[in-house]
């Protein structure tokens, strides 16, 4: 059953380069921004104490908690989901978890105009983190298939036209992807990174169908098995 009433939802994204969170209240979205590797654990607790502050909430006065879940940087990814089990168990909220690449690919709807995204990250070790998304109705992006981490020559390839290329995933193998789809790719935006008022916008539809998750079952997703970085090896 649809829930009718009106959401509440702090979400974070760190999955990537960028660190972000944002605070959705019955249709307004604020967000905090930075483009900062390696510096999510510092940022992310003072970006949600301003947003609550400015907005005069108090967590409890939340509806539910949203983060992107992956995939992405392994660190990164367990960052968000690590802050948002805390305050959800603290706080006794229900939690949304938001695939980041879903997310980029609103955005990319967003700054593109366009209906269809093909987006990648990159996953290293000379592969990507793959899903097609499509416009739908209520201003959502909904999974063409599966989400994927491939080699980027072996990308499925998509069966109509005018998409747009977004993350950065494309910057690293622009070429390969490229070969691959061809003409079907309007435009890319290889510089664009998924940010928290995505996941928000995501997990306000998700939350008012009840597709939410308790703190203890809030997990990262990888879509590999081995997340080990071989520089460190």
């Amino acid at each position: 059953m649809s829930i009718s009433v009106p959401a509440r939802i702090l979400a974070i994204e760190t999955s990537t380069g960028a660190c972000s969170a944002a605070l959705y209240v019955d249709g307004d979205i604020q967000q905090r921004y930075a483009l900062a590797p390696r510096q999510h654990a510092a940022l992310i607790l003072p970006m949600i104490e301003s947003l609550l502050v400015e907005a005069g909430m108090k967590v409890t006065q939340l509806d539910a908690l949203a983060f992107g879940r992956g995939p992405g940087s392994f660190t990164g990814v367990r960052i968000a989901a690590s802050v948002v089990q805390g305050i959800a168990f603290a706080a006794e909220l229900p939690v949304v978890p938001v695939s980041t690449l879903a997310a980029l690919a609103l955005g990319a709807m967003r700054e593109s105009g366009e209906a269809q995204v093909l987006a990648a990250l990159d996953a290293r070790k000379n592969e990507v983190y793959w899903g097609a998304y499509r416009h739908v109705d209520s201003d959502l992006a909904r999974l063409q298939g599966e989400e994927c981490v491939c080699l980027p020559d072996t990308i499925t390839e998509p069966q109509n036209y005018s998409w747009v290329g977004a993350g950065s995933g494309w910057a690293a193998y622009g070429p390969l992807l490229l070969e691959r789809t061809g003409e079907r790719v309007l435009r890319v935006l290889p510089d664009l990174e998924p940010v928290a008022r995505d996941v928000a916008r995501l997990a306000v539809d998700a939350y008012r169908n009840g597709q939410v998750i308790s703190p203890e079952a809030v997990c990262p997703v990888y879509l590999r098995n081995d997340v080990a970085d071989p520089r460190k090896a």
